[in-house]
């Protein structure tokens, strides 16, 4: 076999091992061994096989859920509350650096805030104002998100469980 036929082989495999696709609701950070160089736009892109890597970020809304949180109110009712948070990547570098598992962080911060908020007023604050208390959550997990780059959109409180006899009660007071 001829020398020259295997090395163009060998040079046009590498040059295709370093093709890859950015959609257009993606960015890719790109990383030259292991140090972060730039953050590659949608499109057709090379990288340099070995010695590059990439590490792809959707930066569309992303929705994740807040598992039931067993709250106790101000007036010392137990209730189980459950949400879900809109956010979104507005800066793709500093949420792949500046936190490890972004999404992760964002639903532990939001189960705190929502702990926290509902935690603070009674029963009828929380059945009354749902949005109310959805805009104080979403304040309070934005202030900490926002240096990772990541654009809190919404959170709405979904389900608020109380115990059933609480429910009969406020069923017999009506």
């Amino acid at each position: 076999m001829n020398p020259l036929y295997l090395f163009s082989i060998i040079i046009v495999l590498f040059l295709l091992a370093g093709i890859r696709i950015v959609y257009e609701y993606k960015r890719a950070l790109k990383f030259r061994f292991g140090k972060y160089v730039r953050t590659l736009q949608p499109g057709f892109r090379w990288i340099v096989p070995l010695v590059e890597t990439i590490q792809v970020v959707d930066v569309r809304v992303i929705t994740i859920n807040i598992v039931s949180q067993e709250v106790m109110t101000e007036d010392n009712v137990p209730c189980s509350i459950d949400g879900v948070v809109f956010f979104k990547i507005s800066d793709p570098e500093k949420a792949v650096l500046e936190v490890e598992e972004y999404n992760f962080a964002i639903t532990q911060l939001a189960q705190a805030a929502l702990r926290d908020v509902c935690g603070k007023v009674e029963l009828d604050t929380i059945l009354s104002k749902r949005e109310e208390m959805g805009k104080n959550i979403k304040s309070i997990v934005e202030t900490e998100t926002h240096h990772w780059g990541i654009e809190i959109i919404d959170v709405k409180i979904k389900d608020i469980q109380i115990p059933e006899n609480m429910r009969r009660m406020m069923a017999n007071q009506s």
